[in-house]
């Protein structure tokens, strides 16, 4: 089935309406079109609970996806028949589980950790800096806004991370100069921006929009890593010429290459850093739960898998062999 098919795009339409996530439709649709080209292309009203349960056996028995891959696929599944199929699928689907193991996250060491920034590009230093100092999400890091950081409490507040969850985070001091020569530098677009007279300022949500239509042309709303061009977003059937954030895409290829570079024998990616941030803090002696905080993980079993990490280390068993020298 085309992507840009009718049925498709009007999935698409009510999950906006629904104030989805933009990724989060973009995943929905691939598991609903890979369902149904799966299912020799028949609609998905004339297919109920067997077909579901026969597309995510498959997906574990020929295509071998971990859990929580087979998981998201249920759920784009579970939306489709629930919110636009009005016909609810079974709680008790018959279908093979993975029980492909979870593995254990990839950790730096401090001084990789170091060795990393120190190489990184200087124009993405202190974006990777805060995916390390501040434990975020690539996403919630490129989505600040300069409003969010908080120099009076060394803190910064994440809105709507994964989940649509809230929550505050640690900021090392070492990056406060930093951040202070970033917000210069938004300065300087947002002046520029504000010259032009076609810009409609920057993407705020709908309602908040609404209430104050104002502050779309406000500092404080810029994002923090602005993209050096304009962009034309299209709208709820308009077009506004607007400066959106830095593109995720930039920082990835830089963290690879730089990890490359340096030849360090690990998967490296921006996670990795997510995931050094939490076992150091741990390795430092910070409570679990400060730690699950600070993640923003809604079950400590999340948080737990750190734990794991130190247990199979160092910082685990001692083994005999050290005894005996």
């Amino acid at each position: 089935m085309d992507a840009k098919s009718p049925f498709l795009l009007s999935i698409v339409e009510h999950m906006r309406n629904l104030r989805y996530a933009k990724r989060t439709i973009e995943t929905y649709i691939h598991w609903i079109k890979y369902f149904i080209n799966y299912s020799n292309k028949t609609h998905p009203a004339l297919m109920g609970d067997f077909e579901v349960e026969r597309f995510l056996s498959y997906l574990v028995n020929q295509q071998n996806v971990s859990s929580a891959t087979q998981s998201l696929a249920l759920n784009a599944l579970a939306f489709l028949y629930k919110e636009i199929l009005k016909n609810e699928l079974s709680l008790k689907l018959n279908f093979n589980l993975s029980r492909k193991p979870r593995k254990l996250p990839d950790v730096l060491t401090p001084l990789e950790v170091m060795k990393l920034l120190s190489h990184i590009p200087p124009q993405h230093h202190l974006l990777v800096s805060l995916l390390y100092g501040s434990g975020l999400r690539l996403m919630e890091a490129i989505r600040l806004r300069v409003q969010d950081i908080d120099f009076d409490y060394h803190c910064i507040s994440v809105w709507n991370g994964k989940g649509s969850k809230h929550r505050r985070v640690t900021l090392a001091t070492e990056l406060i100069p930093e951040l202070y020569q970033q917000i210069q530098r938004v300065k300087k677009y947002h002046h520029l921006d504000l010259d032009n007279i076609q810009y409609k300022g920057v993407w705020i949500p709908n309602a908040f929009s609404r209430k104050y239509p104002s502050a779309a042309k406000e500092l404080k709303w810029q994002y923090l890593f602005p993209s050096s061009r304009l962009s034309i977003q299209p709208e709820q059937d308009s077009q506004y010429l607007r400066r959106h954030h830095l593109n995720e895409s930039s920082i990835q290829k830089s963290v690879k290459k730089t990890a490359n570079q340096l030849k360090l024998d690990k998967r490296i990616t921006c996670h990795t850093l997510r995931h050094s941030f939490a076992t150091h803090l741990l390795q430092r002696g910070a409570d679990i739960r400060t730690v699950q905080e600070q993640l923003g993980h809604s079950d400590l079993r999340t948080t737990q898998i750190y734990t794991h990490v130190l247990e199979h280390g160092a910082n685990g068993v001692r083994s005999p062999l050290s005894d005996l020298i």
